[in-house]
C-alpha cells in the first residue's frame, strides 16, 4: 500500500521557535496556581492592556445593530472609507477606499492574500531580516524562494545593505518585503531608506511591500502619537507598491484578527477576490469595532504610547547596565533586540533563562538571516513585570 504523504511546500516551513519556547512556558505553568509564580512572558508580541472599552462596545453595540452576516470579500465599505479617512488625515495621502482598499482578517493574511498574488512556484521573494518570520513562511508556502538579506548594525543603528539587495535580485524575483518599525529590531526607515528601495523596486520591476503593522508606535517625531511617514507619501498610482497592515498593535486588539492591505486597484481586485477562498472576510462586528478605533482612539493610543516609552527607557538603561550586551535604541514598535557577547545558540540560551528564571523571551534565531547572537524583549507588559524581567535577566547573565 502506497502511504499518501504532506506537501514539500508544507513540510519546508519550519516551526515557529517562539512558538516552541511559548509551548513549553505553558506547559510549565500548567501545574502553578499563584500567579505570581508563573511565567514572565515577554515573547509574544502584544501588551498585556486590554482592548480599550469603547472599542469593546462597538462590537457589542455592532452585534446588536446586526452586523453578524457576510460582507463584501473587501470588507464593510463604511471601514474601507473611516480607513481613507484615516490615512487623509494622519499621512496627507488620498485613497479610493472602493478600489485601494481591503479589509483582511489580520495583517497575517493581508500579507498570505498579497503575497499569493504575487508569487508562482519557482520565484523568489527578497525579505530583510531580522522580522518576523510569518512573511517568509509565507513565501514557502507559495512554493516560491525567500532570499533573507540581513540588516547590519553598524554605528549603534541598523542599516539597509542596499548592495546585497542589489545582488540578490535574479529575473525570478518577484518582490521586496521591509517592515518599518520593524519587528524585532524597533528600527525605523528614514526618508532616504525610502527613496532607494522605491528606486530599486521601479528600477527591477518588482513589488514592494511594506509591513507598516507599528506605524503608530514611533518615538521619533515632532510629538509623541506622529506616526513613521508612510511609503505611500512617496509613490504613485501605478507604482508597485503594498502596505499592511493591523488594528493589532496600535489599538491593543491582538484576538479580534482585524487587518488591512492598501495597493493599486488591479492588485486589491485580486485580493478581494482571493478572499472568498481563504476567509471570505473578517467578521462583519469586528470591523466595526476597527472603525472605532481608527476613527475614536487618537486619546487611548497616546496613553499607550506615553506608557511604552516610559517602559522602553526603563529597559534600555536596565539592559545597558547588564554584562556582554550591545542594546541598539529602538525608534518604534515595543520590542529591545540586545546582542549578547559570545552567543551562537539564542535558542538554548532562551530556553535555559526560561527553565531557570520563568522568564519567557524569544531567541533572535526565529527572525531569521542575522538574528542569531541576539534576544528579543517585548516591552509591552506592565512596570512591575518589566522590574522582574529586568532582574532575573541580569541575574541569569552575571552566572553564565
Amino acid at each position: 500500500m502506497t502511504t499518501a504523504s504532506l506537501a514539500s511546500s508544507a513540510l519546508a516551513v519550519p516551526h515557529s521557535r517562539i512558538r516552541e519556547l511559548a509551548e513549553l512556558a505553558m506547559r510549565m505553568d500548567l501545574s502553578v496556581t499563584n500567579d505570581s509564580d508563573k511565567v514572565l512572558r515577554l515573547y509574544f508580541g502584544e501588551s498585556n492592556v486590554p482592548t480599550p472599552e469603547f472599542i469593546k462596545r462597538a462590537a457589542r453595540k455592532a452585534m446588536a445593530d446586526g452586523f453578524t452576516f457576510y460582507t463584501s470579500n473587501a470588507g464593510l465599505m463604511s471601514t474601507r472609507e473611516a480607513l481613507a479617512r484615516y490615512y487623509a488625515e494622519l499621512q496627507g495621502v488620498t485613497l479610493d477606499p472602493s478600489s485601494q482598499i481591503v479589509v483582511t482578517t489580520s495583517g497575517v493574511q493581508a500579507l498570505n492574500v498579497a503575497i499569493r498574488c504575487l508569487l508562482d512556484p519557482g520565484d523568489e521573494a527578497i525579505v530583510l531580516t531580522p522580522a518576523w518570520p510569518n512573511g517568509s513562511a509565507i513565501v514557502q508556502m507559495a512554493n516560491a524562494v525567500v532570499k533573507q538579506i540581513p540588516q547590519p548594525l553598524v554605528g549603534g543603528r541598523y542599516t539597509i545593505d542596499f548592495d546585497a539587495i542589489e545582488a540578490a535580485i535574479t529575473p525570478r524575483t518577484k518582490m521586496l518585503l521591509y517592515t518599518s518599525p520593524s519587528n524585532p529590531l524597533g528600527w525605523v526607515a528614514t526618508n532616504e531608506d525610502q527613496d532607494r528601495l522605491l528606486e530599486i523596486s521601479r528600477k527591477h520591476g518588482l513589488w514592494l511591500m511594506a509591513d507598516e503593522v507599528y506605524d503608530r508606535l514611533y518615538y521619533g517625531g515632532a510629538k509623541l502619537g506622529e506616526p513613521v511617514p508612510s511609503i505611500l507619501r512617496k509613490t504613485t498610482k501605478d507604482d508597485a507598491v503594498i502596505v499592511v497592515q493591523s488594528f493589532s498593535k496600535t489599538w491593543c486588539m491582538t484576538g479580534w484578527r482585524v487587518g488591512w492591505l492598501i495597493s493599486r486597484p488591479d492588485l486589491c481586485a485580486r485580493a478581494t477576490q482571493l478572499n472568498e477562498f481563504i476567509t471570505s472576510h473578517a467578521p462583519s462586528f469586528a470591523q466595526r469595532a476597527g472603525e472605532t478605533a481608527v476613527l475614536w482612539g487618537e486619546s487611548a493610543l497616546k496613553e499607550l504610547l506615553a506608557r511604552l516609552k516610559m517602559n522602553r527607557d526603563f529597559c534600555l538603561a536596565a539592559l545597558r547596565k547588564m554584562p556582554g550586551l550591545t542594546v541598539p535604541e529602538p525608534q518604534g514598535a515595543f520590542y529591545l533586540f540586545p546582542r549578547v557577547e559570545g552567543l551562537d545558540d539564542s535558542f538554548a540560551f532562551c530556553k535555559q533563562l526560561l527553565l531557570d528564571t520563568k522568564l519567557g523571551l524569544a531567541p533572535g534565531v526565529a527572525f531569521g538571516a542575522g538574528g542569531e547572537g541576539s534576544i528579543r524583549i517585548c516591552y509591552a507588559a506592565e512596570l512591575p513585570i518589566l522590574e522582574q524581567a529586568m532582574m532575573r535577566l541580569g541575574d541569569f547573565l552575571r552566572t553564565r
